[in-house]
């Protein structure tokens, strides 16, 4: 496909087959913006499937983000587009099921294989993909970077054990503040904000926030950050998390 001129507002979300990236995509679709939606595989869910159906013109994009050469194959493609809005959402928590795995990533029992590939695919992926397409964001009218994190990445705030992921959403955040400044100069606003414990398959059988209205909360922040707000790190209500 080619590049996306349709006037309307462009919106690229990763991580779209399910959960908080597909209602992103759902909601951002219903308010008249143009979407690019990126999956892991082409093998679509039902749920996205739907939404291509009721959106012919959301265009959905296969990327690994923790594999370079699909990082640079997808930018690749989007050369030229504008992107209003880069939302990076894809990540992994580490194996599942949940509780048969969880030793994996406490101390005492790491696996560093499950570390190593939880750290490239939410910390090095995350940072490839805003690198990869910078200019497409500098390229629009809106020029905005959000960096999905978790509350489980702030060591101020959180005790949970899960060391592979705490320290790839704690490194996350820090690269994130990093790129905030690094991009003030071409008047790029990036944030970092946190969902919530959202009931999905990410959230691991828990949750106690609904997808709907964790993305209602993220989008009502978005549309109304500036550069005042660019590196900071919030949740879906607004509260400020504590690094």
């Amino acid at each position: 496909m080619g590049v996306v001129m349709s006037g309307n507002p462009v919106m690229c979300v990763t991580g779209a087959n399910r959960g908080i990236g597909l209602e992103l995509a759902r909601q951002y679709l219903a308010d008249g913006w143009d979407v690019i939606a990126t999956v892991r595989s082409m093998d679509i869910s039902d749920e996205l499937a739907a939404v291509v159906a009721a959106h012919p013109s959301i265009r959905v994009e296969q990327l690994e983000i923790g594999d370079a050469e699909s990082v640079r194959a997808f930018a690749e493609r989007l050369n030229g587009q504008p992107i209003d809005l880069l939302i990076n959402n894809a990540g992994i928590f580490g194996p599942l099921p949940f509780v048969e795995n969880i030793q994996k990533q406490r101390f005492g029992t790491v696996d560093l294989d499950v570390w190593t590939d939880v750290l490239r695919v939410n910390t090095l992926g995350t940072i490839n993909v805003t690198e990869a397409l910078v200019d497409n964001v500098a390229a629009s009218e809106k020029k905005m970077i959000v960096t999905l994190s978790s509350g489980a990445g702030s060591i101020g705030g959180s005790d949970r054990p899960a060391m592979a992921y705490t320290t790839s959403k704690a490194a996350l955040n820090k690269a994130m503040t990093i790129v905030a400044r690094t991009l003030q100069d071409r008047d790029i606003v990036v944030a970092i904000m946190c969902p919530g414990y959202v009931r999905t398959r990410m959230g691991l059988g828990g949750g106690d926030v609904d997808v709907d209205e964790s993305v209602a909360g993220l989008r009502s922040l978005i549309s109304g950050f500036t550069m005042a707000d660019s590196g900071t790190f919030r949740r879906y209500n607004g509260d400020v998390i504590p690094w």
